[in-house]
């Protein structure tokens, strides 16, 4: 497997425990080399938190990480998603993730299809029990799927990659990190793949995904 990423990670800039240069620090032990730091945003503190995150690259290139300053837009109305998406990228968001439709919150209908339409969204975050209409949306914009350890959020990962299978979509594999004890080790990560339903050689390609690669095609 190549580098190890987690694009998804909260710190104390939104719901999580960690500051963000613990975060990354704990996160390069575990041998983590690119890490998006994606903390909870709408229009009321975005800006400030692509501010704050991006004032610890410099640390964070010390341990031995890439850094991705990126924010999750969460629960904002499916409507404000492309602008909100356009306007982080402005701001010089690395990354864009959107909160989809779990299953465990009352996420606004229509979220997941706005995202996946969105070309400036690049992860829909634990999209619950996505329709094929969307991930269709989603593969021809190149926003990726997400399949996710985080309690709750993880009851729909069979049925993301199944989605994800049938249309071609590229899956990554997330912690949604809010605590230390929520990061994961190589062999774990592989086997949240693998337990929702990844073969072993669909989840290594997951795995060892080229972000850098990825990214730019988008852009």
């Amino acid at each position: 497997m190549n580098s190890q990423y987690d694009l998804h990670t909260h710190t104390l800039l939104s719901d999580g425990e960690m500051l963000p240069i613990e975060l990354v620090r704990r996160a390069a032990v575990l041998g983590y080399t690119i890490v998006a730091i994606s903390d909870h945003a709408d229009s009321s503190n975005l800006n400030e938190v692509l501010d704050a995150v991006r004032k610890i690259d410099d640390s964070a290139t010390e341990f031995g990480v890439k850094l991705l300053c990126g924010v999750e837009l969460t629960h904002v109305p499916p409507s404000q998603i492309p602008f909100l998406a356009r306007k982080a990228k402005q701001e010089g968001a690395d990354i864009v993730l959107v909160h989809g439709e779990t299953v465990v919150e009352p996420v606004a209908p229509g979220t997941n299809r706005a995202a996946c339409r969105c070309g400036e969204v690049d992860i829909l975050a634990h999209p619950g029990l996505i329709e094929r209409k969307d991930a269709l949306e989603a593969l021809e914009q190149q926003v990726a799927l997400e399949i996710t350890s985080r309690a709750g959020h993880n009851r729909t990962n069979g049925h993301v990659v199944q989605m994800a299978q049938k249309v071609g979509c590229t899956v990554v594999v997330n912690s949604d990190a809010h605590a230390p004890q929520d990061l994961l080790s190589t062999q774990e990560r592989l086997l949240v793949a693998r337990g929702a339903g990844m073969s072993k050689n669909e989840a290594e390609n997951s795995l060892s995904l080229n972000i850098h690669r990825w990214l730019s095609k988008k852009g």
